[in-house]
């Protein structure tokens, strides 16, 4: 077989957004708003099972988004943070580290553990890279919190965050890294880039080879309410950096690539023996479902590129990443989902795989 596994989120439901909406407005209490997410997170689970997925994840019911989860309860942020602007004029805006020591409130793990009650299946789980939460530090120093002590508590809560995973058991840890082609954008010399990459290997050099085999980074240009921040980056800028990560698997978004043969060449020309890519062969934000031939297609065209025994498929990004984005409805993506896991399977077979 060729391995096949979704980013992380699914659109949450509006029964969901509403009891969200419920909690803030005070109508309904955190032991009512934890049962219905724990329903939302079992409804998920055997949606993605029916759809033959042979690996799940909680579709992050209960995560505000895949960047803010460690930091819900926080008390010392403020709201006038780092700010994410994407192609069609809307934003998303970090909040600002007021005080230290760092550390995080929530750890994936919880979402992990929740997500492996409703299922035997094997059970992924995304995690925030400490590259984007270093994005907290204001520009002007903390008062007795320097930004290298807050680095190092950093890198220590990110790896509290991939350990309680890994120890839990999750099937594989992946490091959602969005801001690694953003940051190209932002500085295109290149040097926030490799900041980037630099503390994350920080991170990653704290498991030993065979924790790394089960840890992975997800790459992409955004896909928040269908629209992306940096997809006029070039991909084949980031790769050679990105490979210079020590995870053992890497998921790319290809699928809304303009020229996937050319990003498929550069990563095979810096794919590294014993390491994985997952291939986007499904779009989130393309609103037409794909069909299992066009995605058997993209398989085979990776395929002439990525050693098939080091290739894997996935979905070009998760379908809401953000709570707030129902862009994509569930039935949407579900349905992706099933074409993904179908035309794999077709490649395969083709393939001898």
């Amino acid at each position: 077989m060729i391995p096949t596994e979704l980013i992380g989120s699914i659109p949450r439901s509006p029964a969901l957004q509403a009891a969200a909406a419920d909690f803030q407005a005070g109508r309904i209490n955190d032991s009512e708003l934890a049962s219905r997410r724990n329903e939302a997170v079992r409804e998920t689970v055997e949606a993605l099972e029916a759809t033959g997925s042979p690996v799940v994840t909680d579709g992050e019911q209960a995560k505000p988004s895949f960047l803010t989860y460690p930091l819900q309860g926080l008390s010392d942020l403020a709201p006038d943070g780092a700010v994410i602007p994407f192609a069609d004029g809307h934003t998303r805006q970090l909040p600002r580290l007021l005080s230290g020591p760092f550390r995080y409130k929530i750890h994936a793990e919880e979402y992990l553990r929740a997500a492996k009650q409703h299922t035997t299946l094997p059970v992924k789980q995304a995690v925030v890279a400490p590259s984007a939460l270093s994005l907290l530090y204001p520009s002007e120093a903390i008062a007795d919190y320097p930004r290298e002590q807050f680095l190092d508590d950093l890198v220590s809560e990110a790896e509290t965050d991939i350990r309680g995973c890994l120890d839990a058991g999750a099937h594989v840890v992946q490091l959602d890294f969005e801001e690694g082609r953003l940051a190209l954008r932002i500085d295109p010399s290149g040097q926030l880039l490799r900041t980037f990459i630099d503390l994350n290997n920080k991170v990653l050099s704290r498991f030993t080879d065979a924790e790394r085999t089960r840890i992975g980074v997800y790459s992409g240009p955004g896909a928040d309410h269908d629209s992306t921040h940096s997809l006029d980056v070039d991909y084949a800028e980031l790769l050679p950096h990105l490979f210079q990560l020590g995870a053992g698997n890497f998921y790319l978004a290809l699928a809304g690539e303009p020229d996937p043969d050319r990003v498929l060449r550069v990563a095979a020309d810096h794919l590294r023996p014993g390491v994985r890519v997952f291939v986007g062969v499904t779009d989130p934000i393309d609103p037409r479902v794909e069909t299992a031939e066009e995605v058997r297609d993209r398989v085979l065209r990776a395929a002439g590129h990525i050693p098939v025994d080091q290739l894997g498929t996935c979905d070009d990004a998760g379908y809401a990443p953000f709570a707030d984005d129902a862009s994509t409805s569930r039935d949407v993506a579900f349905a992706k989902i099933r074409a993904r896991v179908a035309g794999t399977a077709l490649a395969a077979e083709q393939l001898g795989a």
